[in-house]
């Protein structure tokens, strides 16, 4: 007779299997991030994180202080949007979730420009072509988007 354990794992495998069923691996890997920074990172930053510390980066700009923590509450909700989305592939996830992208590339590239600690002009190429590369991903994912993924499984198993 299998123990307790051993059929919890097992289902908590399934589980783990049938979510990466749902989207291609790097998809995965953009929606763990988002559960990280909603779960994690993002309440840290709000609750925990001292306001003189606090730093925010929209389109490049660094927000610093009280200007950060304000804007902190619209991150959180994009991540948390971010890890819903991607976790039942919603429909409206494409094209916001490539147009975020798109602003992480102009941030990449614009920090490394305007900020003392930024790299210069070299360093905000090669940034914005690294992230660059989810962001054409994203872009090109409207297939995937198209219907939500409980949805599609729906349709399969009634083929």
């Amino acid at each position: 007779m299998p123990s307790i354990v051993g059929l919890k794992i097992a289902g908590l495998k399934d589980v783990i299997v049938e979510d990466y069923r749902r989207r291609p691996l790097w998809m995965s890997l953009i929606f763990y991030f988002c559960l990280y920074m909603t779960f994690i990172y993002m309440p840290f930053d709000m609750f925990v994180k001292p306001v003189a510390e606090d730093h925010e980066i929209w389109f490049g700009f660094s927000l610093t202080g009280w200007w950060a923590k304000a804007t902190e509450p619209l991150h959180w909700l994009i991540y948390a949007c971010g890890a819903y989305g991607f976790r039942h592939m919603k429909a409206w996830m494409w094209p916001w979730a490539g147009v975020y992208a798109i602003q992480v590339v102009i941030a990449m590239v614009v920090w490394n420009l305007v900020n003392v600690r930024g790299g210069g002009i070299s360093a905000g190429i090669i940034a914005g072509l690294i992230f660059s590369v989810p962001m054409i991903a994203l872009l090109r994912s409207r297939s995937l988007f198209q219907t939500d993924f409980e949805n599609r499984e729906t349709q399969q198993n009634h083929q």
